[in-house]
């Protein structure tokens, strides 16, 4: 069975980012989790402002329950925002940001 992709491999800016900003909020203990994010499944909804992605396995419109919360960030641009479970992140909404760039494209 094929591994999904390490976040920090398909889009390297937005893990640093991501990183820093948890940091900045003293959630120190998500930033090192950030590292080894996989992105598991794109968000799928088709919005051309959205670029979200699952870090877990989930299903789809189902609430994340007991031991959810959101954690909103400050970037410069746009919005994102974790959905975490038990101090693991489930979900990043990327909203109202510039495309990212996917690393994998140019390795090919």
């Amino acid at each position: 069975m094929e591994q999904h992709p390490l976040v920090r491999e398909v889009f390297p800016d937005l893990v640093a980012e991501l990183v820093a900003l948890l940091e900045d909020e003293g959630e120190n203990m998500l930033a090192i989790s950030a590292w080894d994010l996989r992105l598991v499944a794109e968000c799928g909804c088709g919005d051309d402002f959205c670029q979200s992605f699952l870090t877990e396995d989930h299903p789809r419109g189902q609430p994340f329950g007991p031991g959810h919360r959101c954690v909103p960030l400050m970037p410069s641009e746009g919005m994102l925002i974790l959905d975490v479970v038990d101090e693991r992140i489930m979900y990043v909404e990327v909203l109202n940001r510039p495309p990212m760039r996917d690393h994998r494209v140019q390795q090919q």
